[in-house]
């Protein structure tokens, strides 16, 4: 099981980034996905969890109206769009899945939101 995030980087306030999880090594269509982030001495929080269909998203309050979340079934990847984004955004962002009651997670990949 392989999961691999993309896309992040240092953007001003109020710009947009789009991050992007591949996958591989298992039926991407049949779990759920989720984007989780850690900011700077802070817990891990769950961002973002989109159902096997890609219909159904729920998305962390803090940031509901800015972040979108997506999955392409046909190309086992899933995607979190995130505008309007704010200094407190900072952090590195993971890509999770569960499997037979295991998790695995991607290396994570670092979004920075400073002027």
């Amino acid at each position: 099981v392989q999961l691999v995030e993309s896309g992040g980087g240092l953007v001003q306030p109020g710009g947009s980034l789009r991050l992007s999880c591949t996958t591989s090594g298992f039926t991407f269509s049949d779990v759920d996905m989720r984007w989780y982030r850690q900011a700077p001495g802070k817990e891990l929080e769950l961002v973002a969890r989109i159902d096997i269909f890609g219909i159904n998203t729920n998305i962390k309050d803090s940031v509901k109206g800015r972040f979108t979340m997506a999955r392409d079934n046909a190309k086992s990847t899933v995607d979190l769009q995130m505008n309007s984004l704010k200094p407190e955004d900072t952090a590195v962002y993971y890509c999770m899945t569960e499997l037979s009651s295991s998790t695995y997670w991607g290396k994570g990949t670092l979004v920075t939101v400073s002027s």
